[in-house]
């Protein structure tokens, strides 16, 4: 079986202003079983316009509508996550990252890593939301 990979693009259009020339997928369906999803963020994937700027809480809000979308493209959704890798900018945006994101994952019992590094792709980016799922049977 062939991956499916979800979304796919180029980075020439989504940096444009750093002369990149990658091809990505928003997320990969692996043996039909595993869907990986790339770090979501507080982007509109449609218009790749980035949204909430200045807002941890609404970034989360729109990575989580993100993770939401993509996994029921792949065929699974939100109860089906296994594990969250958390980026954010600072710790002082923690509470409100972790608060957005408890409404969404209530009773999944995810496992998570949180890590706070010293910036994400784009300087507006707060937070970003890396996720593994299976799909069900």
């Amino acid at each position: 079986m062939v991956h499916k990979r979800l979304r796919p693009f180029n980075t020439k259009a989504t940096y444009p202003e750093q002369k990149l020339d990658n091809d990505l997928a928003q997320g990969v369906v692996a043996r039909g079983t595993m869907v990986f999803l790339r770090g979501q963020i507080g982007q509109d994937l449609e218009t790749r316009e980035s949204v909430c700027v200045g807002d941890a809480a609404g970034q989360t809000r729109k990575a989580m509508e993100n993770i939401r979308m993509l996994l029921e493209e792949a065929g699974s959704d939100l109860s089906h996550i296994c594990r969250c890798t958390i980026y954010l900018i600072d710790i002082r945006y923690r509470e409100a990252v972790y608060q957005e994101m408890g409404k969404w994952l209530k009773g999944v019992h995810y496992c998570s890593t949180g890590l706070v590094v010293s910036a994400l792709a784009r300087p507006e980016w707060l937070v970003e939301i890396e996720v593994t799922a299976v799909i069900p049977d």
